[in-house]
């Protein structure tokens, strides 16, 4: 109930539709019963028991009380007049004309309540599908690293929809067939206080019953959304590694264990719509058994004269009593189609409730623009239990390139990343100008920040777009930027040029060419601070030339940290520092590390120059 009160919260203000729909929702009601004990009056006309009506009607209009009795005298006072002038044919037509006018009040209100909750429901999935992009957005780079891609996608596709159709769309359930349930059985009691007392015996019976099979539902719809989640991770792992699919000829291998999860998916849904389907016919069966019941009860109290009621009005009180199966039966299933939504709902709402590790302190400043130097002092960092980064010491002064070179797993990467804030460091301090890192807003530190990574991510647009990107600079701006790049020429070559699109991931363009619009897109951006993780590591000779005259210029009067295999690419650093296991072992420029004998800089250079002449 809490998941489902907090989901009824994003519709808020309350105020704009709540009073609103209670309205409509009550004279819908009111109306729908009129149409059934209607059928009263009806059948005194047929059966010709018209003198009763005439005996138990005022003679006078009365006064307006908010009670049965006074609409019941009210309707009794009009019909008997009808029926003294017009006969039975005039009261038969009379009543007719009263059940069409209330048909019609019944279904227009009843529009108009359906047209507000399609308002609320529209409100409802489009602020929870904004709150879970944007909290996902704001989490700390280590979160994507523990979950599954598939499974958030899962989360705002097949979840927010299951939201949708099981939770949000069940709010008339909900609110409306409460209310229809006790006006039904308020004109009920008014009609036969034994009868009904009998029928509410057996009711919670039927209610109890399918209460256990929603429950059962509950835990079925549970791992019902993580099987999902897992077959979606699938999916996304095939797309993304297609290549290497083909190439290793596992076809079957990737096909065997998305069929894993799909059969799991499968068996999951169909027992959640066996039982779900279970409470329909259980709780139709239960109905039409209270209805014999009835039958049989009310039967014998009246012919064995123990009731005042006669045959139409316990003929009216049957068929009233049968409408009240139709809400009641709504609002069983209801609660079967709940559970699944709920657990979506849960899914949803532990993304939105998480809270990013990285994040501004509450009294944070604005990093003022760099001007001097950026210090990393006695810096610690940790995945879990495992040390990454231990006792890191390094000065960078303005206009300097500090190099990080290293073998593999050494901690370069982690420590470039713990500059814009990716991650926080759980010891030690980086300072830019003095001022530690973590008191200073997290986009007043990257924005004086640019970074161009092994992996080009670039988007799917156009190539002009993804050079501005998140910048309102010119044409001319672009272009320049792409000229300094080494792109310009390469993107007039293309089709449609700077408005060319390249695919998902720029999946239309070579490694070189996406590399160097990553260039185009930080030197628009005209940051003090660059960050070069690795950006040649993965071109061949050519690609890696042009591109390295593209990093060149781009670092040219700027402050730099560049993590580099290529040792070659990095001989001309101010400062060349080496990382092993998480500490700094060496540092100095190409030529005082080439001097240490037997140093780990001096192994790796000649390791590379080996291969170079392999």
């Amino acid at each position: 109930m809490k998941t489902y009160l907090r989901i009824l919260q994003y519709a808020r203000p309350w105020i704009v539709f709540l009073p609103q729909y209670l309205i409509y929702t009550v004279l819908t009601i009111i109306f729908s019963i009129a149409n059934f004990t209607l059928v009263i009056p009806l059948l005194k006309v047929l059966f010709d028991k018209t003198d009763k009506v005439e005996l138990q009607a005022p003679a006078a209009l009365p006064a307006f009380r908010p009670t049965i009795q006074w609409v019941t005298d009210t309707f009794n006072y009009f019909f008997a007049d009808v029926l003294a002038d017009r006969g039975k044919l005039g009261a038969l037509a009379f009543v007719c004309l009263v059940v069409v006018c209330s048909v019609l009040l019944s279904n227009v209100f009843r529009y108009l309540s359906l047209r507000l909750l399609a308002k609320v429901r529209a409100r409802v999935i489009r602020n929870l599908r904004r709150d879970l992009y944007y909290r996902i957005i704001g989490l700390q780079l280590g979160f994507f690293g523990a979950e599954r891609k598939g499974d958030l996608m899962s989360r705002f596709t097949a979840d927010v929809q299951e939201v949708e159709t099981s939770v949000v769309n069940t709010m008339t359930a909900v609110i409306k067939e409460p209310l229809t349930i006790i006006a039904y059985f308020a004109v009920l009691f008014h009609i036969s206080l034994p009868l009904t007392l009998f029928t509410l015996i057996l009711l919670p019976i039927s209610g109890g019953i399918i209460a256990s099979v929603a429950k059962r539902l509950r835990t079925q719809a549970k791992q019902s959304q993580s099987t999902l989640g897992s077959m979606l991770s699938v999916i996304d792992e095939t797309l993304g590694g297609i290549r290497v699919i083909k190439a290793f000829n596992a076809q079957e291998y990737i096909k065997g264990k998305f069929e894993e999860q799909n059969d799991q998916y499968a068996r999951t849904s169909r027992a959640i719509d066996n039982t779900r389907d279970l409470a329909s016919p259980f709780s139709e069966f239960a109905g039409v058994s209270v209805v014999a019941g009835l039958l049989y009860f009310g039967g014998t109290l009246i012919l064995g004269g123990q009731s005042s009621l006669n045959g139409e009005t316990f003929i009216g009180y049957v068929i009233l009593f049968s409408q009240v199966l139709t809400p009641a039966k709504a609002l069983s299933s209801s609660f079967g189609n709940i559970q699944r939504g709920l657990v979506a709902g849960e899914r949803i709402l532990s993304i939105i409730d998480t809270e990013s590790t990285v994040r501004d302190l509450p009294n944070a400043q604005i990093l003022p623009p760099f001007q001097g130097e950026i210090e990393l002092r006695n810096l610690q960092f940790a995945y879990g239990e495992q040390p990454v980064l231990q006792d890191i010491n390094l000065t960078i002064p303005k206009g300097k390139t500090v190099a990080l070179v290293g073998p593999s797993g050494g901690g370069k990467s982690t420590l470039a990343d713990l500059l814009p804030r990716f991650y926080d460091p759980m010891g030690g301090k980086i300072l830019i100008d003095g001022h530690d890192i973590r008191e200073c807003t997290i986009h007043s530190v990257r924005d004086q920040m640019g970074i161009v990574t092994q992996e080009s991510i670039l988007f799917n647009d156009t190539i002009f777009n993804n050079i501005r990107f998140n910048t309102a600079a010119t044409e001319a701006e672009v272009i320049e930027a792409a000229k300094i790049a080494n792109a310009h020429d390469f993107i007039t070559a293309t089709t449609d040029g700077y408005q060319t699109l390249i695919g998902d991931r720029g999946s239309r363009l070579s490694g070189g060419q996406r590399q160097r619009l990553s260039i185009a897109r930080a030197i628009l951006r005209n940051p003090p601070i660059l960050i070069l993780d690795e950006a040649t590591s993965a071109l061949d000779t050519e690609s890696e030339k042009l591109v390295q005259e593209a990093l060149t210029r781009l670092m040219k009067s700027r402050t730099s940290l560049v993590i580099a295999h290529r040792l070659s690419t990095i001989q001309h650093a101010d400062e060349i520092v080496v990382l092993q296991h998480g500490r700094i072992v060496e540092r100095g420029t190409h030529e005082d590390l080439l001097r240490q004998s037997g140093g780990l800089y001096q192994r790796l250079n000649q390791l590379q120059s080996n291969a170079t002449l392999v």
